[in-house]
């Protein structure tokens, strides 16, 4: 019997991370109301499963936000490991976050009044997202790719506020207009 329960942790932890990987999916698909039985139906598990882990849609919707700010955070230096250029890095990184911002929009929507869970989020993300943005943003200035008066707060907010609204309006490409914006980053652009 001692042996079965490290394996229903496993077991729960990996049905964990597929309902994250699938709601973070569905809620950039959709928004942060996605259907719990679409949920499921991509982590491959029933809909008591999903309420098991996560009772509440803001439960669910935090923890999402929370692991996809983890994603980010070990995606930044696979990024630079991987990518032929820190130029490159930081682009395919942008995207990463783009995903997450587009989550984010909602996040406030989901957890209604709860503006101090909302807060302590907002540190969160900036706290564990500005030093790898900096970082990318660094090693991208001293290749000479991009230009080297730039703060990764400006660049993050800058994102931030064209990913607005892209939750909600099917004729808005976020990603396309932050591509235009990551392009004038580059060293000599104007």
């Amino acid at each position: 019997m001692a042996e079965d329960a490290p394996r229903r942790r496993a077991d729960a932890q990996r049905n964990e991370k597929a309902l994250l990987d699938a709601a973070a999916a569905a809620f950039v698909a959709a928004g942060v109301e996605a259907p719990v039985r679409e949920i499921a139906a991509r982590a491959g598990v029933g809909v008591g499963t999903v309420y098991r882990h996560f009772p509440t849609r803001a439960d669910l919707v935090v923890a999402v936000y929370r692991h996809q700010v983890e994603a980010c955070v070990e995606a930044g230096p696979r990024c630079l490991a991987e990518a032929p250029t820190p130029y490159g890095a930081l682009t395919r990184w942008i995207d990463l976050f783009v995903d997450l911002l587009v989550t984010k929009h909602g996040l406030a929507a989901a957890l209604r009044s709860d503006s101090t869970q909302f807060d302590a989020l907002h540190s969160y993300f900036l706290d564990r997202l500005l030093p790898v943005a900096a970082r990318l943003l660094e090693a991208a200035a001293d290749s000479g790719e991009v230009r080297s008066d730039l703060e990764a707060y400006e660049v993050m907010r800058g994102v931030g506020n064209l990913c607005i609204g892209a939750d909600n309006d099917p004729r808005y490409d976020a990603r396309r207009v932050v591509g235009v914006l990551v392009a004038g980053l580059r060293a000599g652009a104007s």
